[in-house]
């Protein structure tokens, strides 16, 4: 996928990253790592991750070129290899509650103290004693209005967001460290991931009133006569020239709001095809896209 290719820029080329995070957010940030030039290795339960049973294809794609290594930490022998790979180690990305890795010798002081150029970029749900209580992506999202009525997100956007914090702050800690030559603990929150992608929505951007909620006519999803189309004519320029191809006398940004506009985009929209809309789209340079029902 061109998303995760290689990137031409590696900042991250010879930082060894070593990984205990499961599920999305930490494997999805350890491939961005690794795709930064990192040499990314992963320790796993001896159960493995459970996004191998969730989804296998996405588990391999995660995992590309990515060192995985079964342990199991609750034990002397496992605990003791993982020491020795933190002797070799950059950067610690973790995905536990900190009771948890303090349970098992993992907290932020002790990894410190005994190695001190080592740094952590620890994901938690929550931000400080919050980290202890539990939750998913769907929970984050709710916590910031992100969920409506009864439908699932489209995707998992708090996991993923938090996934690009986390690589963000892998990058910080490096930055870090070659200033003042000793690592650097930093926390990604997921419910704070989720908060920063609920901004336009706190700022009243995409509630129904707000300029891309709907409230402008040429920034909206429509039905068309055989599909959907959504509209992005958002900029004065991109409006004039919607409303110029669809026949209707608007062009500033009080009439793209007004009632009637809606109602004759949406006449427009109804009476045309999606094969129509993109031909109409192509010749008069219009942000559009058209979608099946």
């Amino acid at each position: 996928m061109q998303s995760t290719g290689p990137l031409r820029f590696r900042p991250l080329q010879g930082v060894r990253v070593l990984s205990l995070a499961l599920n999305l957010p930490g494997p999805a940030a350890l491939l961005r790592c690794r795709l930064m030039g990192a040499r990314c290795s992963k320790i796993e339960p001896p159960a493995g991750d459970p996004m191998l049973a969730f989804n296998p294809s996405a588990y391999v794609q995660l995992h590309d070129h990515i060192r995985v290594l079964k342990l199991d930490l609750k034990s002397k022998a496992g605990l003791s290899r993982l020491h020795q790979a933190l002797t070799r180690c950059d950067v610690l990305l973790t995905s536990f509650r900190p009771s948890a890795l303090r349970r098992l010798g993992l907290g932020w002081r002790a990894l410190h103290r005994t190695y001190p150029q080592l740094s952590q970029v620890a994901i938690v749900g929550g931000p400080g004693a919050q980290a202890e209580i539990p939750g998913h992506d769907l929970t984050y999202l709710a916590e910031h209005d992100l969920v409506s009525e009864l439908n699932l997100p489209t995707t998992l956007f708090a996991d993923m967001s938090g996934a690009l914090m986390a690589s963000e702050a892998v990058l910080q800690a490096v930055l870090h460290q070659r200033m003042h030559g000793q690592g650097v603990y930093r926390e990604v929150a997921l419910s704070q991931a989720a908060a920063w992608l609920a901004l336009p929505r706190a700022w009243g951007l995409t509630q129904a009133k707000g300029v891309v909620g709907g409230a402008h006519a040429g920034y909206k999803v429509y039905a068309c006569k055989d599909g959907r189309v959504c509209v992005a004519a958002l900029e004065p320029h991109f409006a004039k020239g919607l409303c110029e191809a669809a026949g209707i006398s608007a062009s500033d940004f009080k009439a793209m709001n007004a009632a009637t506009t809606h109602q004759a985009l949406t006449k427009f929209f109804q009476s045309r095809t999606c094969k129509q809309l993109e031909k109409l789209a192509s010749q008069n340079d219009l942000p559009l896209h058209t979608l099946p029902r």
